[in-house]
């Protein structure tokens, strides 16, 4: 599967709003509804919701990639940000919530850094393991 670069960063500026919220108000149940969307993304990233609204309502309107990325590294970093918003709804729905805010505050730096500087730490981190790996 290969991927408009365009679409994650898209996903990750809406991505990184939730976690303002969440981290503003403590909602744990916003904070699980970012999981579905993390659980749906390391699936298939096309499929989230944000993936939906990028490819029918944002793609159209620009120009034709220049370029696309393989969906691999995408699944994987979807796959962590599933892994800190599940800390983020364990700490503010089971306590304690020093757990959310530091689940929260993870996948708000990680959201942000992809959707303003196209970097995407989930995506680094998966080709630094493959590449560790013996051929």
């Amino acid at each position: 599967m290969s991927l408009d670069p365009r679409g994650p960063r898209f996903s990750a500026g809406i991505t990184a709003i939730v976690f303002v919220v969440v981290l503003l108000t403590g909602n744990g149940w916003l904070a699980l509804a970012q999981a579905v969307i993390f659980a749906i993304g390391a699936y298939d990233p096309r499929l989230t919701p944000y993936g939906l609204l990028y490819r029918y309502l944002v793609a159209p309107r620009l120009a034709p990639p220049t370029e696309r990325e393989d969906g691999a590294p995408v699944r994987f970093a979807q796959a962590v940000g599933l892994l800190f918003a599940v800390l983020t709804v364990i700490g503010y729905l089971a306590g304690p919530a020093a757990l959310g805010i530091v689940g929260a505050s993870f996948a708000l730096v990680a959201a942000f850094l992809n959707a303003v500087f196209g970097l995407c730490l989930g995506c680094e981190a998966y080709l630094l393991i493959k590449r560790m790996r013996p051929a």
